[in-house]
């Protein structure tokens, strides 16, 4: 389950960001405030309060039946969560190439989609790389959040253990799975990185 939690996370997590970003840097006032506001309440708020704000909010409101929803539910609260934060990654990444190189594109006859996906975007990838595994390594350790939604996960597992046996020793196992999964996702964040050093 963490594991599950992890990999969907970054799945939609990842695009969405981007599109967040372009609504951030939109020339649009509306849609820009719009999206800066959503930013703010994501990146202001705990993520354990927002996964029960997207739990509970389809029965409250529209009297829906929660059964089999707990999944779904947490991966969407983790989703728009980290959304949220790629999205600036994203925009500063972005907003770190020159200017020239977007005329340079123009003068080669290149349109604006064209200019961002292979002049710009394999460059903001690049700048980028750091500040996502930092990202990624901290979604890791919150997927353990998902007990708050009584989702059976690898913390919440250990912690039954513990209790059941009255040792700390699970939760030191738990410790070192947490470790050894941030370990292997560092190492290949760090390959894709140097993959990427093109100087």
């Amino acid at each position: 389950m963490s594991v599950e939690i992890f990999l969907l996370t970054l799945l939609f997590s990842l695009p969405l960001g981007l599109l967040v970003a372009f609504g951030r840097m939109s020339k649009k006032k509306i849609l820009s405030a719009v999206v800066k506001f959503y930013i703010a309440i994501m990146r202001g708020t705990p993520l354990m309060l927002q996964l029960i704000v997207v739990y509970f909010a389809p029965y409250y409101i529209f009297g829906l039946n929660l059964s089999g929803f707990r999944v779904p539910a947490i991966i969407i609260a983790f989703s728009v969560n980290y959304a949220a934060y790629f999205a600036e990654i994203y925009r500063g990444g972005i907003e770190a190439i020159p200017k020239g190189q977007y005329e340079a594109a123009q003068v080669l006859g290149y349109n604006k989609a064209q200019t961002f996906f292979r002049i710009i975007f394999p460059q903001v990838i690049k700048i980028i790389t750091p500040s996502v595994t930092n990202e990624t390594i901290t979604l890791v350790k919150d997927t353990s959040l998902a007990f708050v939604l009584a989702q059976a996960e690898m913390f919440t597992i250990a912690k039954q253990i513990a209790a059941k046996e009255a040792s700390v020793g699970p939760l030191m196992v738990a410790g070192v799975f947490y470790f050894v999964f941030n370990y292997v996702v560092a190492f290949v964040m760090e390959r894709i990185e140097k993959k990427l050093d093109y100087y």
